[in-house]
């Protein structure tokens, strides 16, 4: 199929499939799994469509989105694309303050919430918001009191009464006919480092280039089902969990949330994922910790089968002959890899990784079980992939070679620049920010330092804006210090400090589970987590894990001091961004007293 609008590419998957086969499969709001085929899906777009007309609201004004993934939340967007209305989803964890700086600087006319938690915050804002006429709340059980609010069904009420009084439908696809290639689909909110959150303008053409690139590069099918967790409000997820599987006609299974991920997935048995490593490294320190329970026979079996496996992968990787494991493999594969791929549903042909770097000693782990990992790399101003290993061409460490549509080169300090028609038109009303991201010649500027492998694959090293430079002149990527360090099951974060510093220094986001296992197993008493991780037994047993991990850096990257921190990084405490990176800027200032303590020198 080819269309040049996202509208037009709905429209003809829907007439492709209809009611052949199911297009989501939902959570409903009594907590029961429902399916939708493509023709009711096309139903109730083209309700909730005709009902934002009814409503006023038409082709290029702003709509935002605050609501978590459900079915409503694509209901909304595929009737906005269908009208040429802009979304302008955000995350469902933001302040009060924060949307109202969003949607002011956008001047939504109108938003669209999930619950009754994110309506309060929109009604103790709205009236700062002087574009704002209407609210849609999706929950069925509300009941508005407010004349500006209206729950989702009365929406589509409206549009299958006028539905019912007029041929809306040939509207409707006249509607999505008039849509132009450059009309702008979505404006993406960056959080950024630092200042304020600038618009990503993305346009049908943008988004599109990106799948097109995308099925060149992934294998999907139509046969294919995947599990769609990460927020939809995120490029990231909108362009390859969404958007490309939607138009490669495969099943997307939203869940609900990623605390019951895996049970999720196990359930719905997918094929393809696209996943971030924070879900990796969490599933991975599961399964160990499940085996460390075990007795001490079944844990050298899987230690031996790991081992095995990662040797199996290394020749691999090395273009290097594997018959001689062969047969220890099966053996291996019967013992251990098939109980692990069982966990993620025992059907998966491929997981995409993207969102941040993919540990190498994590892809290994994966691999050498036999579940197929691609990583990607990409941004937002990017609509959002760039690369991505490929199932014949997957080199460990790297972020594959660019998309077919998609140019990359690097500037003289390495810095990966980009170029192609998936590359933004620019920021929302900031042509300042926009120069300085895209110069005259079309070359979006990533702020990501990489090489090419001899292999012709790209290699990221860190952030441009990362790098450190200690007071003695060294540069210091943390990126990797920290991928390395969260290897520890005792760690579930740690962010690097070591900017104009004598030496490095981390602070830490402990796995209490692990640590109160670990008390247990000293003998040591306490009554709450800060007498917990200032025990001198723990610090000490911690210590010598991270020196362990770091054994093989140079001695200017070693974290010589840390601190483990009482309260977990969390994405409603700012220290997260909703795709599970830590935010630097946002956790150095908050500890500041803490890592100037780490470089005091009483410690």
């Amino acid at each position: 199929m080819q269309f040049n609008t996202i509208g037009k590419g709905f429209l003809e998957v829907c007439n492709k499939y209809q009611n052949q086969k199911t297009a989501f499969v939902y959570t409903n709001q009594k907590g029961e799994l429902e399916k939708i085929n493509y023709s009711e899906l096309f139903n109730q777009v083209e309700c909730y469509a005709i009902g934002l007309m009814e409503l006023g609201i038409k082709k290029g004004d702003r709509i935002g989105i605050i609501a978590e993934n459900r079915l409503e939340w694509i209901l909304t967007d595929f009737a906005c694309v269908s009208l040429g209305i802009v979304t302008v989803p955000i995350f469902p964890t933001l302040t009060a303050k924060q949307i109202e700086y969003i949607f002011n600087d956008c001047k939504v006319i109108a938003i669209v919430v999930s619950n009754n938690m994110q309506l309060k915050k929109v009604i103790e804002i709205k009236d700062n918001l002087d574009s704002l006429r209407q609210i849609i709340v999706m929950n069925q059980d509300y009941t508005p009191k407010d004349i500006a609010i209206k729950s989702i069904q009365d929406v589509f009420n409206w549009g299958k009464l006028a539905k019912s009084k007029a041929d809306c439908s040939a509207t409707l696809k006249n509607s999505i006919a008039k849509i132009k290639a450059d009309d702008v689909v979505t404006l993406i909110y960056t959080s950024g480092t630092t200042g304020e959150p600038k618009g990503v303008i993305l346009t049908n053409k943008n988004i599109l280039a990106n799948y097109f690139g995308i099925i060149h590069s992934f294998d999907f099918s139509e046969k294919d089902i995947s599990v769609s967790y990460l927020p939809l409000s995120h490029s990231y997820e909108r362009t390859t969990g969404y958007y490309s599987l939607f138009f490669c006609g495969v099943t997307i299974a939203l869940a609900e949330s990623i605390e019951n991920l895996l049970p999720f997935i196990q359930k719905i048995k997918p094929t393809v994922v696209t996943t971030v490593p924070r879900f990796l490294e969490t599933a991975r320190k599961k399964i160990i910790l499940s085996i460390e329970k075990e007795s001490p026979t079944t844990q050298k079996v899987f230690q031996w089968a790991i081992n095995l496996g990662t040797e199996y992968i290394k020749r691999k990787q090395n273009k290097k002959s594997t018959i001689t494991l062969e047969l220890q493999r099966k053996i291996a594969d019967k013992l251990v890899f098939s109980k692990i791929r069982e966990k993620f549903g025992g059907h998966l042909r491929f997981m995409v990784s993207g969102g941040a770097a993919l540990n190498e000693d994590l892809h290994y782990f994966f691999l050498s079980v036999g579940i197929t990992v691609l990583q990607g790399y990409g941004l937002t101003e990017a609509s959002p992939v760039v690369s991505a290993g490929r199932l014949d061409d997957n080199e460990i460490g790297t972020i594959g070679k660019p998309l077919v549509n998609v140019q990359v080169k690097f500037a003289e300090d390495g810095e990966i620049l980009v170029k192609g028609d998936n590359v933004m038109q620019g920021y929302w009303n900031d042509p300042t920010a926009t120069a300085e991201a895209i110069d005259d010649e079309g070359w979006l500027y990533t702020g990501d330092i990489g090489v090419l492998t001899p292999s012709g694959n790209i290699k990221i090293t860190d952030r441009k804006k990362n790098i450190f430079v200690s007071s003695g002149g060294k540069n210091i990527a943390p990126q990797p210090i920290e991928s390395l360090l969260t290897q520890s099951k005792y760690i579930d974060h740690v962010i690097l400090i070591g900017e104009k510093r004598e030496y490095c220094t981390a602070l830490i986001s402990p796995n209490f589970e692990q640590l109160e296992s670990l008390a247990k197993e000293f003998g040591i008493s306490y009554t709450n987590k800060s007498e917990l991780i200032s025990n001198q037994k723990i610090i000490a047993h911690l210590k010598r894990e991270i020196d362990y991990l770091q054994k093989d850096i140079a001695k200017f990257e070693k974290v010589r001091k840390f601190a483990m921190l009482s309260e977990p990084f969390t994405i409603e405490n700012g220290e997260l961004s909703p795709k599970m990176s830590i935010r630097r800027h946002i956790v150095e200032k908050k500890y500041s007293e803490i890592i100037n303590q780490l470089y005091s020198p009483d410690l």
